[in-house]
């Protein structure tokens, strides 16, 4: 190895690690303690079913959360689509979570926070024209946060803040089909 190297190795070192995270490269899937959030319904930027939409049942679809950190006391569920027309629309708010590896179908884990349609409930994919994406984002936060129902995402973000011990997110497609 050149001495040049050896003298900056430690240098070499460090740039590689801070670099991708500096300019955000990660796998979507994963945060930054190695969880992940899947869906058996479908794949990591992949179109979600029509059943899980407003064209369909509009139900939520079954979600699969790996690599919860040990610490964790609960976790929290937002689901945005960025491509809204309006600016980014909120479908699903939830917190208090207990630590599951599965939320089910159609069901409800945990407190729900107002959507952008002023439900406490989700509302699934609806776009008005287009493709759009659809990022759930899963945390794992160090507390409970005993909120109550009806808060607003960003009063969850508010309330996350310095609590998150893990994230990961999955994004999902879709576009209307009449």
């Amino acid at each position: 190895m050149p001495k040049w190297m050896r003298n900056n190795l430690g240098f070499l070192v460090l740039w590689l690690v801070l670099m991708p995270v500096a300019l955000g490269i990660t796998n979507a899937q994963e945060g930054s303690v190695g969880m992940k959030i899947l869906s058996p319904e479908f794949e990591h930027n992949g179109f979600i079913p029509a059943k899980f939409t407003c064209q369909g049942e509009d139900i939520s679809p079954a979600l699969i959360i790996e690599g919860i950190p040990t610490a964790a006391k609960s976790l929290a569920l937002i689901v945005d689509d960025p491509d809204a027309t309006t600016g980014t629309w909120v479908h699903w708010v939830v917190f208090d979570i207990g630590l599951i590896a599965r939320i089910e179908e159609n069901s409800i884990p945990g407190k729900q926070g107002q959507n952008d349609s002023g439900r406490n409930e989700y509302g699934g994919p609806c776009p008005p024209s287009g493709t759009h994406r659809y990022f759930f984002k899963i945390y794992a936060l160090d507390k409970k946060l005993n909120l109550s129902e009806g808060i607003t995402k960003q009063e969850l973000e508010k309330a996350m803040a310095g609590h998150i011990l893990g994230q990961a997110e999955l994004i999902g497609l879709y576009k209307k089909t009449r």
